[in-house]
């Protein structure tokens, strides 16, 4: 049986990001998965990591968040809000993200959500991470919506390759272990729509909801974004040149 965890970054989940991670949900345990849920909104979950969630912070020493987690994590006391999720992505197979992006990024909850939640000394460590890290094997997906349309997002276009800005929060996960599937991307979402393109909207968006089934029923066969392995980069931690870059951000000079 698959364990399936749906986090959701969005205020309202009455939203078309509500909707479709919904959608998600009943495709998932239509297939007989078990079924996670982080409406990280609707739960209240503190995006801003401080001293003041751990017990008895130091006040004269500079607060060290990746010190504080792993020392939090060996003694067990780690913020509920953080040990709660920690235990949904441990039992987790897969995690499915339902998220708009804002100002070229997800939503600050969900980066909030990433400082906090994979915790060092919990999630990784310094031995942990990448091709060792724990979370080898199992699978991340991300289902986006922006406001921008298609056209404007891809590698030429005026809002920014939709890949490239989504490439930080991948590669967070990949640090963790986890393949990552190619982005589902869902354009032009915005309440500005009016008359005839208020109503192409709804049948377009109403169509994505359907087929999400389909999405999750073939989660193991969607492509991979791609990543260089440990042993590509050098003692120096650089790309060797004999070794292939997949993004801009990791590329050999010019």
């Amino acid at each position: 049986m698959t364990t399936t965890l749906i986090v959701l970054a969005h205020p309202d989940p009455r939203s078309f990001n509500g909707a479709w991670a919904e959608a998600t949900r009943k495709a998932c345990l239509a297939q007989g998965d078990t079924v996670l849920f982080s409406d990280l909104v609707a739960q209240g979950f503190n995006p801003v990591e401080r001293a003041s969630n751990y017990p008895n912070p130091a006040p004269d020493t500079p607060f060290d968040p990746l010190k504080a987690q792993e020392a939090a994590a060996a003694e067990g006391t780690l913020p509920d809000d953080v040990a709660q999720e920690i235990e949904k992505i441990r039992r987790a197979d897969r995690i499915v993200f339902h998220f708009p992006l804002w100002w070229f990024a997800p939503p600050a909850i969900l980066k909030g959500w990433f400082d906090r939640a994979l915790a060092h000394g919990a999630l990784h460590t310094v031995d942990e991470r990448f091709d060792t890290g724990q979370f080898r094997g199992k699978k991340a997906l991300f289902c986006v919506t922006t406001g921008s349309k298609e056209e404007e997002s891809v590698f030429n276009g005026k809002e920014g390759d939709v890949q490239l800005l989504l490439w930080p929060a991948a590669y967070t996960l990949r640090y963790l272990g986890f393949s990552v599937a190619v982005p589902k991307v869902v354009h032009g979402v915005h309440g500005y729509h009016q008359g005839a393109r208020q109503t192409a909207l709804q049948d377009r968006l109403s169509e994505v909801l359907a087929a999400q089934s389909e999405v999750m029923a073939t989660f193991d066969q969607r492509p991979l974004m791609p990543f260089n392995a440990d042993d590509d980069f050098d003692a120096n931690g650089q790309l060797k040149t004999d070794q292939p870059s997949h993004t801009p951000f990791i590329r050999h000079s010019n």
